[in-house]
This record gives structure tokens, C-alpha cells and sequence, in this order.
């Protein structure tokens, strides 16, 4: 089935991508889609319990966004961690990549980043003199959408309540909606996807099957391995946790560990995962394309007109929506 990216596009009013975060974690809007009645109606997230049935399992995805973002002390270059390689060795994205040529040194963080090697796609491998101090020196990676730097406010807000392995370069969005009490009502369980930039660079394909896919580290844990194969549903947070699910074999789910670079997107049938939680993504994104798999392309351009012309907020820090 060939598909063109262009397929995916939507205008969206600059007014309504959300650059802060609500006052509140659970005071955003949750548009609630009913993939079988294709019924599209309005509520708020704080109720997400109440959408729940027995047997359902929630998964969430528990990395923690690092401080990924680095700027020398004139502020005009940048490395932009991307991997850890080990050995004080990252792969990174610079701006501008002409002054961190291979060979070049830059003095960066409290240390000195040498450039070892250009790859094809662009990225450097770089060697720090000394590990860089990313709590003093680092900047929260906020998309570059937000048209800001990251301020005190994103250290917080864009990290969820219950992120524990660093690891991530971005927020997995639909997690910050979360707040300690709204996980005591539900029974849920935990998986790690570290979230790679790539999960954010436009498709520049003009063919969706031409897109070649990033990979990103995860792990599942025996716990959450029991507490899924005994579930009637799998209720995943957004599309990091779907990501993982959806690449495992077929039959009972073990503990496991790697990397997964699956690329889902229509006419892709779900063997795991049973309803979705996610926030709304940018045009032509693989995120869209994800999410117009499970609920079907149409019903999703439908979901998106609603939400355009009933003023949800957007992206990262907006509004989310629940598939079921």
C-alpha cells in the first residue's frame, strides 16, 4: 500500500500549539475516540480512570529526559546529546556543524568536547575531556516549536511524576498529564523506551514506506511482563509505550532489553496493544502516522478538524487524546 507523506498534513493555527504547560498536570481536555462507533466526544483528562474496564492494564513509559542540550559560553555553538557510546563518547548533533569539523576542540560544560568523527546522516562523535556536569551545565530539551529556551519551569514540567532512568532527549508527552494521584485510581505497570531526537525530525521521504526509522533503547521489566500477559487490555501511554509493545514476537511477552526501530503506520493491525493515550502530533510526523493506524486515517483527520475547531492545545505541553 503506498503512501504519500503529504497524505499527512494538516493546518494548524500557530495560536494553538501550546508553549507552557496548564496550571495544572491533569487539567488538560481529552478528546475520547470510539474506534468502533467512530463517536468523537469531549472531556478531561482527570477523568481518564473512569474510562477504564476490568482487566485493563496501564503501561507507562518511565524514562527521564536528560538535560540533553549543551552551549558554549558565548552561547553561539551547541552539541546536542543524542547517545551515550561510552568512555565519555556521545553521538551528538552540533549547530553550526562548520565549526565542529573532525579535529576540532571546543571548550563546553565545565570541560572540552573533541570531535572525532562526522557521520553520514550528519551527527559527530564526540569524547569529553572530562564527563560533562549536565544537572549545572545541561538545558532541558524542549522542542524547538516552543520558539524559547527551557527555563526553570520545564525542569519540572517536562519530565513525568514518575520518570526514573535517564536517558530520554524528549518528553514521552502523554505521560505528563499523570499525577501521582491520578495513578493511584489505576492499575498500571512501567516499561523504559529512551526517546531518541529522531522520534521529532520531519519525514523527508516523500514515500512513507522510503522512511527509514531511528532506533531507541528499551527494556521490560518481569514485573510488567506478568502484569501484561494477565490482562485482558493494554491501555498504552502514547505512542513510545505502543512502540515497544508492537515490536515484541507474538505469543507471551518476556523480559527483554534492546533496541526497536519499528515504523508503524497504515494499514498496520495492533496485536497488542488495546486502546491509546496520546497527545496531538505535529503534521507529516511518524507519530501521526502511528496513531492513524490504530484509529484509522479518516476518523483521525475527523479528530484533528474537532480539536482545530474546538481550540485544544497542541503538542507536547497541550491537550490529549484517548482511542479506545
Amino acid at each position: 500500500m503506498s503512501q504519500l507523506v503529504s497524505d499527512y498534513f494538516y493546518e494548524l493555527p500557530q495560536e494553538l500549539i501550546a508553549s507552557r504547560p496548564g496550571p495544572e498536570r491533569d487539567s488538560s481536555r481529552m478528546m475520547v475516540i470510539n474506534r468502533a462507533s467512530g463517536e468523537i466526544a469531549h472531556g478531561m483528562f482527570r477523568d481518564f480512570h473512569s474510562y477504564l474496564r476490568p482487566g485493563d492494564q496501564v503501561v507507562l513509559n518511565n524514562t527521564r529526559v536528560i538535560k540533553a542540550r549543551l552551549l558554549s559560553e558565548n552561547r553561539r555553538i551547541e552539541i546536542f546529546l543524542l547517545e551515550p557510546l561510552g568512555n565519555r563518547r556521545w553521538k551528538c548533533l552540533t549547530k553550526p556543524g562548520r565549526k565542529m569539523r573532525t579535529g576540532s576542540v571546543l571548550s563546553i560544560a565545565g570541560t572540552e568536547a573533541h570531535v572525532l568523527e562526522v557521520l553520514p546522516g550528519g551527527e559527530r562523535i564526540v569524547e569529553f575531556l572530562a564527563g560533562p556536569d549536565l544537572d549545572k551545565f545541561g538545558h532541558m530539551p524542549v522542542p524547538p516549536y516552543f520558539k524559547r529556551d527551557s527555563d526553570a519551569a520545564d525542569d519540572e514540567r517536562y519530565q513525568t511524576v514518575y520518570a526514573r532512568h535517564p536517558g530520554s532527549v524528549a518528553a514521552p508527552t502523554a505521560g505528563l498529564h499523570f499525577t501521582p494521584e491520578v495513578l493511584a485510581k489505576i492499575p498500571h505497570s512501567f516499561l523504559t523506551l529512551h526517546v531518541g531526537a529522531g522520534t521529532f525530525l520531519p519525514v523527508k521521504a516523500e514515500r512513507i514506506e522510503d522512511h527509514i526509522m531511528h532506533e531507541e533503547r528499551f527494556e521490560i521489566s518481569g514485573d510488567t511482563v506478568r502484569a501484561l500477559n494477565g490482562a485482558k487490555r493494554i491501555v498504552a501511554i502514547g505512542t513510545t509505550v505502543a512502540r515497544v509493545l508492537e515490536s515484541q514476537p507474538d505469543g507471551n511477552l518476556a523480559p527483554c532489553s534492546g533496541a526497536t526501530g519499528i515504523f508503524i503506520y497504515p494499514p498496520y493491525r495492533f496485536r497488542r496493544v488495546g486502546a491509546l493515550l496520546t497527545n496531538f502530533h505535529l503534521p507529516c510526523s511518524t507519530l501521526l502516522m502511528l496513531v492513524s493506524a490504530f484509529a484509522g486515517k479518516s476518523l483521525i483527520q475527523s479528530a484533528y478538524a474537532k480539536a482545530i475547531a474546538e481550540r485544544y492545545r497542541f503538542y507536547s505541553y497541550g491537550d490529549c487524546m484517548l482511542i479506545l
